[in-house]
């Protein structure tokens, strides 16, 4: 695979050092060293023996949401964006990642709906979702992948497997089957409770005045070696407003975010918060106290959008793994299944043609 394919077209003319580029190949998603041959350390498909593998996940989501060549897996549905990160330099306390250094990244990302399915309607209560892929490629670039969630739904490969196999549609209704879910939700307490704190968090408008999170926890390492448990997230600085009624285009969210963008650069404070040594640095259902100490690191700002095409966050796999000096994985099971699931519906798309657009942002109306 040529690692140009997933770099914007706008970046591939910078110079790369040797080390650069065996960097820049990592970056393509990390997936020959996560999905060649890769197992998920659990027990599988219900009543066999198997263990999870990425293809499984692949035929997990074809039976929930139907097969769309050309599309991600999950987040099916985006819109790509682009902007920077101004670094004020107080990330560089606890990381000597260069993202943290003071003065300004750029970055590019993608605006989100999870599902396989391209063409779902959008709804207020629908997770919303923002990758991001800050700093050059052919350098130390971090890919993060955040959700408008206080928590994660699961903590392992398997919940989040038999959660999406309960979630299938019944033709009937175009909704889960309550039993299979009450099913599934009996097998799964972690989930249970991780659902009902997520019900307790206020919608909000839409992307613009979301608070995106980097839900699983990572370490930071400084310039002297130290290594701090932390998590982040992206607090907006525009209004926070409640919903509004949905609009009769199935593409309301997205296209709030695109006249939004079009009026005005959209912005985050970037916070990172402190872990203690008792924190659960393993499980993505359980948030830390509202106590932990939290740096400002700085504003993301974006501030264009675009319609997925060659050359932009299409082609891009946001695998949270894919990180720069000064930042290291946690424990945490479902980070490598995540990077080998991420692997695996990349190369699925990689390459294929025809695949439409659902979110065309030149027919949005100011």
């Amino acid at each position: 695979m040529d690692p140009r394919s997933v770099v914007p077209s706008s970046w591939r003319n910078s110079s790369v050092s040797r080390r650069s580029v065996v960097v820049g190949l990592a970056a393509v998603g990390g997936f020959l060293a996560a999905d060649l041959g890769a197992v998920l350390y659990a027990r599988g498909p219900v009543g066999s023996q198997a263990r999870l593998t990425p293809q499984l996940f692949v035929d997990a989501f074809h039976k929930v949401a139907g097969v769309h060549r050309g599309y991600r897996l999950n987040h099916a549905k985006g819109v790509a964006v682009t902007g920077f990160f101004e670094s004020n330099g107080a990330g560089a306390e606890v990381t000597n990642a260069t993202v943290f250094s003071a003065g300004r990244t750029p970055l590019i990302g993608r605006f989100s709906l999870p599902g396989g399915n391209p063409a779902v309607p959008d709804t207020p209560a629908a997770p919303r979702g923002l990758a991001l892929a800050i700093g050059y490629p052919g350098a130390q670039q971090w890919r993060t992948a955040m959700l408008n969630l206080p928590v994660f739904q699961d903590n392992s490969a398997q919940g989040f497997y038999d959660r999406l196999l309960a979630s299938k549609p019944v033709p009937a209704t175009g909704k889960p089957d309550p039993a299979a879910m009450t099913r599934f939700l009996a097998d799964h307490p972690e989930t249970a409770a991780a659902m009902s704190v997520i019900k307790q968090q206020p919608l909000t408008s839409g992307f613009a005045d979301s608070t995106f999170r980097g839900l699983n926890a990572f370490f930071f390492v400084n310039a002297a070696g130290d290594r701090t448990p932390v998590r982040w997230s992206l607090v907006p600085l525009q209004q926070v407003k409640p919903p509004t009624k949905s609009s009769p285009s199935p593409n309301w969210l997205f296209d709030n975010a695109i006249r939004d963008i079009r009026s005005s650069p959209l912005r985050w404070r970037l916070l990172v918060s402190i872990g203690e040594p008792h924190d659960d640095v393993r499980d993505a259902t359980i948030a830390w106290p509202a106590d932990r100490r939290v740096i400002d690191t700085g504003t993301v700002v974006l501030d264009s959008i675009a319609t997925e095409a060659a050359g932009n966050a299409r082609d891009l796999n946001f695998d949270p793994m894919v990180l720069p000096d000064g930042i290291e994985p946690s424990p945490d099971p479902l980070l490598a299944a995540r990077s080998a699931v991420y692997a695996a519906s990349f190369r699925r798309r990689a390459g294929v043609t025809g695949a439409a657009p659902q979110v065309e942002v030149g027919e949005v109306a100011l």
